[in-house]
């Protein structure tokens, strides 16, 4: 009882919500780099918040089903088909042994994920089933999925999702507007770091004034910010000390580095800012040569908005457990 990769795409892995509790060895927490439409995949085929789940970048791959089951794609606006048939996101669908799934390029977004009921049967390393490339741990030895592979379904449905006849989407859909924004007008929000008072005074207005672009040489590590090169007041002699999710680095160039999913555990660059947890997965959303502009949000304001959020995903995950029951 499978899914088998007939073509890959640009950047197929498997993705749980990371890693916890392994920083202090060195180890990253890796996961979904947009942890939001993880979740919703799994919740839309009633799997718990934490199944793994397969994470498309740009372009996606093919897959053949080798049973009926169910699944949903969120996040990136993909081209999805089946037999030609478009396939709906943000909703469970059906599909039938021998089906197969063609995912072509995001028109809107970066990040796609699948998620199957049942989850994926895979040996989890460190307790998570989330493939960090960088480190080569997880799944498949830590690398992307690719032609040929096999991924074997699990068989715990926390929910009954019904059988269709065909292909076709249930009755009701979520809407992602508000769990998914991948608009580049709309700024990101900007917790001031440690060092932020580092900064010259040209470098700290230019930080939540200027336009950058994200580099091409941006990953799944970190986002590399081309635009105004900051610079500090004077040189700062740190230790590597513990750097998190969305911590803005500056480097000796003046370029910022937005660390993301597979970041490191620690870091020696200056720590000037914090992107607010809750602008985590549209940050995700962006692709490299998309620009980028910061705002300013406190640290109250930015817990207060995530909690805020997290409620709202509970009481969202809450209601489709209920529809989806038979």
């Amino acid at each position: 009882m499978s899914v088998v990769f007939v073509r890959a795409g640009l950047l197929d892995t498997l993705q749980d919500r990371g890693r916890d509790g392994v920083a202090a060895f060195g180890v990253g927490a890796s996961g979904a780099m947009d942890d939001v439409s993880l979740r919703l995949a799994n919740a839309l085929v009633g799997n718990g918040d934490d199944a793994a789940a397969l994470e498309f970048t740009a372009t996606g791959p093919t897959l053949r089903f080798e049973r009926d089951a169910t699944i949903a794609l969120t996040g990136a606006l993909f081209d999805a088909r089946i037999d030609g048939a478009p396939v709906a996101m943000w909703r469970p669908v059906h599909v039938s042994t021998g089906d197969v799934l063609e995912l072509g390029r995001a028109a809107e977004g970066f990040r796609c994920y699948l998620a199957i009921a049942g989850g994926f049967a895979v040996e989890r390393a460190l307790g998570s089933a989330s493939t960090d490339l960088n480190a080569a741990l997880g799944p498949f030895d830590g690398r992307t999925l690719r032609k040929g592979d096999v991924l074997t379904i699990g068989t715990h449905e926390r929910a009954s999702v019904p059988r269709r006849d065909a292909h076709l989407p249930a009755h009701w859909s979520l809407d992602p507007r508000p769990w998914f924004d991948a608009d580049p007008a709309r700024p990101i929000r900007l917790i001031r770091g440690s060092h932020f008072d580092a900064l010259d005074a040209a470098s700290q207005r230019a930080l939540f004034e200027s336009t950058f672009r994200i580099s091409g040489d941006s990953n799944r590590v970190g986002l590399r910010l081309d635009g105004v090169a900051l610079a500090l007041r004077a040189p700062l002699e740190l230790v590597s000390e513990a750097v998190a999710l969305g911590t803005v680095q500056l480097p000796p160039g003046g370029q910022p580095i937005v660390l993301m999913a597979e970041h490191p555990t620690t870091g020696g660059y200056p720590r000037i800012a914090q992107v607010a947890a809750i602008d985590l997965p549209r940050l995700a959303q962006r692709r490299p040569g998309a620009t980028l502009r910061f705002a300013e949000i406190g640290l109250d304001d930015a817990q207060t908005r995530y909690l805020r959020r997290e409620r709202e995903l509970a009481r969202l995950a809450e209601a489709i457990a209920q529809r989806l029951k038979p």
